[in-house]
């Protein structure tokens, strides 16, 4: 954070205790370090108010996943509904690790707009494809209108799942 006539505002937390330069102008608020602009906010006249931007913070909630409920600058992010579906689904079936994928998927919009990550998630809930890299991969093939290849040739660490048809013969042996 870095603050201006008694406002916090928000910088990527590899800035973190670096020496920034900061321009406020009537609308908004400039942060640099060196030569490179690091964040951009609405100005804010209150007293006393935080100003966040929850990308910069995505870095650091992927190693403390433990916060990503209770983090400041992620309350009141607006993200689409697909998003909390791929969460519920990523942490039912890996937990912790789970919450780190979520943040992995988090910091795709770090580099692609929103649209972009969103189209994605919905492409992996539908093809049932829950996986970080199933969304960058995804979100990239989107980009480059090439067609997704989501084979499991390039996991063979994950089980592989063999279904053969069913005959209503095999239910009888439930009866005994």
């Amino acid at each position: 954070m870095v603050r201006y006539k008694s406002n916090d505002y928000s910088v990527p937390v590899a800035y973190g205790h670096r020496e920034v330069h900061v321009r406020a102008y009537v609308h908004e608020v400039v942060v640099s370090c060196g030569t490179e602009e690091i964040a951009r906010h609405k100005r804010s006249y209150e007293k006393e108010d935080f100003i966040y931007n929850p990308l910069h913070y995505l870095p650091l909630l992927e190693m403390k996943t433990g916060a990503l409920d209770q983090a400041a600058p992620l309350q009141g992010w607006e993200l689409p509904e697909e998003f909390m579906a791929l969460r519920r689904l990523l942490e039912a079936r890996m937990d912790k690790k789970g919450k780190r994928e979520y943040v992995q998927v988090l910091r795709l919009l770090e580099a692609f707009k929103i649209e972009e990550v969103s189209h994605a998630v919905r492409e992996a809930l539908r093809l049932r494809a829950i996986s970080f890299d199933a969304v960058k991969h995804l979100v990239l093939c989107h980009i480059e209108r090439r067609p997704p290849r989501l084979d499991l040739d390039n996991y063979p660490h994950l089980p592989s799942a063999t279904v053969s048809t069913t005959k209503a013969a095999d239910y009888m042996s439930l009866i005994s």
